[in-house]
């Protein structure tokens, strides 16, 4: 199992996703923005530099938000998403082809990954 951290980044009452590119896993499908947790790294700290490398962003981790265990055919992942507040930078794209700023009634409308649908349901409710 791989441990992966993902951001709910929060800026004006919106939140970043990001579409994952042709040549990745799971091409064009959306994801709420980071990356796997390295050893004798904390999720909060992994999520942060994630953010930096992946978009090119400064983001304040601020607390847990939920953690779902997922099943892809050949891997499985234990991802938590945290809240978090971008805070500067302009984006850039490097591991994703697109990033949309989305109000949650609006998250439904986005094809997103599997692991990441519990966090669209639970946002939506919210």
């Amino acid at each position: 199992m791989i441990d992966v951290v993902a951001g709910i980044i929060w800026k004006n009452d919106k939140i970043l996703i990001a579409r994952r590119s042709k040549n990745k896993h799971l091409p064009y499908k959306w994801e709420f923005p980071g990356g796997k947790i390295e050893s004798g790294e904390s999720a909060e700290k992994a999520l942060e530099r994630e953010l930096k490398e992946e978009l090119g962003i400064h983001t304040k981790t601020n607390d847990f938000f939920s953690n779902n265990i997922h099943q892809y055919e050949a891997i499985t992942i234990n991802l938590y998403a945290y809240n978090s507040i971008y805070l500067s930078g302009d984006i850039t794209l490097i591991d994703h082809d697109q990033v949309e700023w989305v109000s949650t009634s609006k998250l439904l409308d986005y094809d997103f990954a599997d692991a990441d649908l519990p966090f669209v349901y639970k946002l939506v409710n919210l």
